[in-house]
């Protein structure tokens, strides 16, 4: 990917960033963008200069003239960003694009992305991964992993919905009585609890399982009821789960299994940062469950939830008295593209914004933001789980 300043943009002395640049994302499937005309503005209140890859918005609802109006500059492609922001984590080949001292703003997956992580640091980028975002109250308003969530849970229910072939809510009518969907959902972060929130409201009867016991607060109050097992509690850091070992894992879905077997629908969304999503439910499982049954899986991207699920895919499985069919999810927010845009565009603008003094982005890394979002930095990866999976790979 080539750079460049645009038409009237200008440098000025000293080390202020002039340009930041909005990629247009290229990558299958990703239609958001890391900048709206809201975000543009923001930037340029700043001092900085925005330029805007023409096109990269209009998935998002943002034609090329909106950006201008917002003030950015709108060019064919963008060469020598000093602020690069995305959506989709760079290639390779886009990262050893990039001149020594760019920093880049966006996803990066660093765990599944290590060649463009190596990339980076070896052309001396800055790279800033949202995913490395602390989960601190200060931090809530630059938090793209809990912004996305929210778009992916809302968007399960409503790909549940249109699958499953009776009604939500409870109906009673002179004909008789229609009873409400049983909805399960199995992972109450913000992705699961954004699911409960839209079942409730579909009218569905929903409860909820989480390895975290003060999930079931949070559930409670959006409606649900918290599914207890008789299991000891796993919590990480940041208010992630943490991975479980494999006797309680074999446990855990013993447990479940009668609460899967009774959901007419069945919403998964548990997932540990940088490594792929725990096996909850089994084929066993899900053929325990009825005919016309729906199993959303928000973690097939990252080996699924779910045995058996294919991102991307409704796959058939034999149920009791028949079929059920695994829906695996695969760019849920970038299917509502306008809000998830606009929701991620804020995020880089806010984690930007507290980089930027006076026109000038200066990281300052005594901040545990901005260190705790730093991927890499002057040819090294700042990430240390990720500098020790780097070790090996040529």
């Amino acid at each position: 990917m080539s750079q460049r300043l645009g038409k009237g943009a200008h440098r000025v002395e000293g080390d202020r960033i002039v340009l930041v640049g909005v990629k247009r994302e290229t990558r299958a499937g990703e239609r958001r963008v890391a900048a709206t005309p809201a975000s543009v503005r923001q930037l340029a209140k700043l001092g900085l200069n925005v330029a805007v890859e023409s096109g990269a918005g209009i998935s998002a609802g943002h034609d090329d003239d909106a950006y201008r109006e917002a003030g950015a500059e709108v060019l064919p492609q963008l060469i020598d960003a000093d602020v690069l922001c995305h959506v989709a984590p760079l290639t390779p080949d886009e990262a050893r694009a990039l001149k020594p001292g760019t920093i880049t703003v966006g996803f990066a997956s660093p765990a599944a992305e290590l060649p463009t992580v190596k990339a980076l640091a070896e052309a001396g980028v800055t790279a800033f991964a949202l995913e490395l975002i602390p989960r601190i109250s200060r931090a809530q308003s630059m938090d793209a992993l809990s912004s996305q969530s929210l778009v992916a849970g809302y968007r399960a229910v409503l790909e549940a919905a249109i699958r499953f072939p009776r009604f939500f809510p409870l109906y009673m009518t002179a004909a008789g009585t229609v009873p409400p969907a049983r909805v399960l959902v199995l992972g109450a972060g913000v992705a699961g609890l954004q699911a409960i929130g839209t079942a409730k409201r579909l009218g569905a009867r929903v409860s909820a399982y989480d390895v975290r016991p003060a999930s079931a607060d949070e559930v409670t109050s959006l409606g649900g009821t918290f599914v207890h097992l008789d299991l000891d509690a796993i919590e990480g850091s940041g208010g992630y789960a943490r991975e479980m070992s494999a006797d309680r894992a074999t446990r855990q879905r013993e447990l479940l299994a009668p609460y899967v077997a009774a959901a007419d629908v069945l919403i998964t969304t548990a997932a540990v940062p940088g490594r792929p999503a725990p096996l909850l439910v089994t084929t066993a499982m899900v053929r325990a469950m009825q005919g016309g049954a729906v199993v959303v899986d928000l973690a097939a991207e990252t080996g699924g939830n779910v045995e058996g699920v294919r991102a991307g895919h409704d796959v058939p499985v034999q149920g009791a008295g028949g079929t059920v069919t695994l829906v695996g999810m695969k760019d849920a927010a970038s299917a509502m593209a306008a809000d998830a845009s606009r929701l991620f565009a804020a995020n880089v603008a806010n984690l930007v914004e507290l980089m930027t003094a006076d026109g000038r982005v200066l990281p300052d890394f005594t901040d545990d933001v901005v260190a705790g979002a730093c991927l890499t930095h002057e040819g090294k990866v700042m990430h240390q789980p990720t500098a020790a999976a780097l070790e090996g790979v040529s």
